[in-house]
């Protein structure tokens, strides 16, 4: 077993790299451990993937990034301040959002709407002021706006932002909901199963997606994804749990070679 393979449970790396650090995280339901004292650092600008079985407690751990769900153990550090507890909101404005496993857009709203009332989060005036009409914030909302179509844009939707959210396919809904999350202007963003009901060439695109996203924002990406090879080309390193339990932690080919990987998860599909 190669040594960048293994699952370092007992440490993190508290460079200046680091820009999330995940700290032996605990979280149980009904007596069922969830994530047990899970440990691993993501860097900045890095593509992190988090890979594993249903039910090994990815999304779990995800709602406990963004404040969703509390953990019963355990710290999380983003930027160096310590975020364990704070709420959805709160890690909202300190530069980190998400997509969800089941979209959740606002389906009688356009798509221009969607990713307006994302974005602010980010405007000093709130989401009423500038519909009022009440002085600077009539240019806000301008800037909103315009930023907001600068999104869709970006993920391919410039020519459909009038459009309500429910009469997208499944592969735009995803694109829409991307964007909306990048209104939040994150620093990291979190992909929850990205490429789930996706056909291959979809797939494909939403790739193409994210490696531009990337790049053009400068962001670092937390990745959950089922579809191997995707993960595989995307990511600069892997970690994989199992039963709540990291049980793997590398780039890629370590993590597609590791024994245990391969019986928990990979398969034949390696």
């Amino acid at each position: 077993m190669s040594p960048a393979a293994a699952p370092p449970r007992d440490s993190v790396d508290r460079s200046a790299a680091a820009l999330l650090v995940v700290e032996q995280i605990k979280r149980s339901f009904g007596g069922v451990t969830a994530v047990n004292r899970v440990s691993f650092t993501v860097n900045r600008g890095e593509m992190f993937g988090l890979i594993g079985p249903n039910g090994a407690g990815k999304t779990t751990l995800f709602n406990i990034v963004t404040g969703l769900t509390a953990p019963e153990a355990g710290r999380l550090h983003y930027r160096g301040e310590d975020i364990t507890g704070l709420s959805p909101h709160r890690v909202a404005e300190r530069g980190i959002a998400r997509t969800f496993q089941n979209v959740r857009l606002f389906g009688e709203l356009t798509a221009l709407d969607n990713v307006m009332i994302a974005r602010h989060v980010r405007t000093r005036s709130g989401l009423f002021a500038g519909v009022l009409g009440l002085g600077p914030a009539r240019r806000e909302e301008r800037a909103t706006r315009e930023h907001a179509a600068a999104l869709l844009a970006l993920v391919g939707l410039a020519d459909r932002s009038d459009e309500r959210a429910r009469n997208f396919a499944y592969g735009d809904q995803r694109r829409l909901e991307i964007a909306r999350a990048l209104a939040l202007e994150p620093d990291l963003l979190l992909l929850d199963e990205p490429a789930a009901g996706m056909n291959t060439g979809e797939k494909r695109a939403l790739s193409e997606l994210i490696r531009s996203v990337r790049a053009r924002l400068h962001l670092t990406i937390l990745l959950i994804e089922h579809h191997v090879p995707l993960v595989m080309d995307l990511c600069d390193r892997i970690a994989v749990l199992n039963f709540g339990e990291l049980i793997a932690l590398g780039v890629p080919a370590q993590v597609q070679a590791h024994p245990a990987v391969v019986e928990a998860y990979l398969g034949d599909s390696v």
